[in-house]
């Protein structure tokens, strides 16, 4: 269990205001009610209302002390007889922390021992007694609903805190899952474009040397655009200031390197009209055609061919790939057949709905043994021109 610092504890505890507030109000109030009652407040009596007001500085760190404190000095102001005014306030405030601390019984005892003690030494009349009954009646009252209310309002803040806590660690969690993501679709799709490349590199070594080094080369490139993705997608952990990413976030704007790195004949179609994308959306499209494709390779085979075809339409982006499924063994799937739960499809689809959309993988519907994989990202629709002019 964490626990909270004592620097973070102060800050979190009141201040004196309050206390200060009340050993100024006290005394100016009683002197200004003392002008209508015979005899003054005196040095003694300003004197004590002072300091039970600033006695209450502590009430958070030791309630039930601090109470009994400041209703010693309200019973010695009272038992030397001296002018009834605001008199109460530091008590009210007291035995509300008191109470708030859960020491409601050693509140109501020692308050009604108090008022005992005050009748019996004071000699008071029976009119005086009742009005003096009346008013601690009166001051319980206000002080329990302060209780209530500040109850409230502590529990309110502790809630909201709890939640702001609460959303802060769904979202390190989902920052988490985004970034596990991104690492998966980075080093998945380059490590296999490795692994490709070093087969055909160890089969071409003895024949054909040159295409060899080129396939080599192919290794160097894809394994230097690797580390450079992993760093950038690494720098979303650290705080905001300390590194900045070394390369932009990938988009389509980079789909014609995307395919030329696929290892495998890649056709790409462009239809509707070409325009900026959200980036969660570019960079959403653009990892999910990277998947598509390693999954191509690791499952068609490098002599597969493959196509890309991407729709913009006015309401949602369109990303379809198709293989022709040359190299898998065996009997075709049927069309319809269920999609294997992999990690990659599980990703593209967790990629698609984050963004509000869908995205489908199975078997080609024309039966050809291939696969596709379609996903749909909505987007905001465009205006229509007489909304623009409008």
């Amino acid at each position: 269990m964490s626990r909270s610092s004592p620097d973070a504890e102060a800050t979190s505890r009141p201040g004196p205001g309050l206390a200060v507030l009340t050993a100024i109000v006290q005394p100016v109030g009683t002197a200004i009610a003392a002008g209508w009652q015979s005899g003054g407040v005196g040095i003694i009596g300003y004197a004590l209302l002072v300091f039970s007001g600033l006695a209450l500085a502590d009430r958070h760190r030791f309630p039930r002390r601090n109470f009994l404190i400041v209703l010693a000095a309200t019973l010695a102001y009272h038992l030397l007889g001296l002018p009834v005014g605001v008199t109460l306030l530091a008590l009210m405030i007291a035995a509300s922390a008191a109470t708030a601390a859960g020491h409601r019984l050693l509140v109501a005892a020692a308050v009604a021992g108090s008022y005992a003690s005050w009748v019996l030494v004071d000699g008071a009349t029976l009119r005086q007694a009742l009005l003096a009954l009346a008013l601690l009646a009166g001051t319980g009252v206000v002080t329990e609903i302060g209780t209530v209310i500040a109850g409230k309002i502590r529990d309110g803040i502790l809630e909201e805190r709890r939640l702001a806590e609460e959303r802060q660690r769904r979202r390190a969690t989902e920052q988490r899952l985004l970034i596990a993501a991104e690492l998966h679709d980075v080093l998945g799709h380059h490590l296999s474009l490795i692994n490709v490349r070093a087969g055909v590199g160890l089969h071409l070594m003895d024949r054909d040397p040159e295409q060899a080094r080129a396939a080599l080369d192919a290794i160097a490139q894809s394994s230097a655009e690797a580390l450079r993705e992993v760093q950038t997608v690494l720098n979303t952990l650290y705080p905001s200031g300390e590194t900045a990413p070394r390369a932009p976030a990938p988009g389509l704007d980079r789909l014609g390197e995307l395919t030329d790195d696929a290892a495998v004949a890649t056709r790409t179609v462009i239809a509707g009209t070409v325009r900026p994308l959200p980036a969660a959306v570019d960079r959403a499209a653009y990892r999910i055609v990277q998947e598509a494709l390693t999954n191509v390779r690791r499952h068609a085979g490098p002599r597969a061919a493959a196509s890309v075809t991407i729709t913009y339409r006015q309401d949602a982006l369109v990303i379809q790939v198709d293989d022709d499924g040359t190299d898998v063994p065996g009997p075709a799937a049927a069309p319809g057949a269920a999609a294997p739960a992999g990690n990659g499809i599980t990703g593209m689809r967790e990629r698609a709905a984050a963004l509000g959309g869908e995205l489908t993988a199975g078997p080609a519907p024309d039966g050809s043994g291939g696969w596709r994989v379609r996903a749909i990202l909505p987007l905001d629709p465009e205006p229509s021109p007489e909304e623009v002019a409008s």
